[in-house]
């Protein structure tokens, strides 16, 4: 039986730092069936001739696409399209895969009907001598922890069970994890499309709510990826989501699942929504009063 392809997609932009980390980890898979695919959002450091020195190292395919920088939603999407797996295996440029994460994914996927996301548990890994909020670690390393009536253990789940939990949407709002977490299958993406580009920080946890009634929803309650935290990004990830982000969210969240959730989070989207239409009439009385 011939295994199912993976596309390891790696959005960069300006990664020199630790992409190499990156593909190493990559092209130290024990699942043979892969290739790399990169969009890069025109970097300007060494990231582009990092990856072509690469791509003479090795057998395995290695597609370099370059992408008119948009947003990060607009690359991770180009990424995904020039992709020719049956599944999509996210891995941004500053993390890494344990060798076995490929293979440990696609065997779960594979080992169920209608699997269209698996995620896993990470660590997390930071630059040396430097002191990260131990607070944000602390609340963010066990994601899979913070449910309320579900006890996530290793193997598959239907995707509504997942967003009828009462604290589906309760802080961390994403419970699943960052797409390095992530194995997507193709199939996903031609049922509830891409990647929301008007969302900056919270694209993928609408994504992963987004696509949840329509698929079963895989764990490994394994850490087989490493998330980094570095300066270039420690101050994105304490950051709380944007206020845009904030809007929008629920408005969308309101379209896709709505129904599907537990009545307790059904009211607190309506707040959330009403709260912040309210905000947005005041603000544009005023703008018209200013105006005059």
């Amino acid at each position: 039986m011939n295994k199912p392809l993976v596309s390891i997609c790696i959005p960069t932009f300006n990664g020199a730092s630790f992409i190499e980390d990156a593909l190493k980890s990559a092209l130290a898979q024990t699942y043979s069936n892969i290739e790399i695919v990169v969009s890069d959002d025109a970097s300007k450091d060494a990231t582009l001739q990092i990856i072509e020195s690469y791509k003479k190292k090795t057998h395995i395919p290695i597609q370099v696409h370059h992408h008119n920088p948009s947003g990060i939603g607009a690359n991770w999407n180009h990424c995904i399209k020039q992709a020719n797996g049956d599944y999509i295996k996210f891995l941004f440029q500053d993390d890494v895969l344990e060798p076995h994460c490929v293979e440990k994914m696609v065997a779960l996927a594979e080992g169920s009907k209608n699997v269209g996301l698996v995620y896993c548990k990470r660590q997390i890994i930071f630059d040396s001598n430097k002191n990260f909020d131990t607070a944000w670690v602390k609340n963010f390393r066990s994601l899979h922890l913070d449910w309320e009536s579900l006890e996530i253990k290793q193997g598959t789940l239907d995707g509504k069970v997942y967003l009828k939990d009462k604290k589906l949407l309760d802080k961390p709002e994403n419970k699943i994890g960052e797409p390095t977490a992530v194995l997507l299958h193709k199939r996903c993406f031609d049922r509830v499309g891409y990647f929301n580009t008007h969302l900056s920080q919270a694209l993928d946890i609408e994504y992963w709510y987004r696509l949840m009634p329509y698929f079963k929803i895989g764990f490994i309650d394994e850490e087989l990826i490493k998330f980094r935290l570095h300066d270039a990004q420690a101050s994105q990830v304490n950051r709380n989501i944007k206020i845009k982000d904030k809007r929008l969210l629920p408005r969308l969240l309101l379209q896709t699942i709505f129904w599907k959730l537990h009545s307790v989070q059904q009211k607190k989207l309506l707040k959330e929504v009403f709260y912040f239409t309210e905000i947005s009439s005041f603000m544009r009385k005023v703008k018209r009063k200013l105006n005059f």
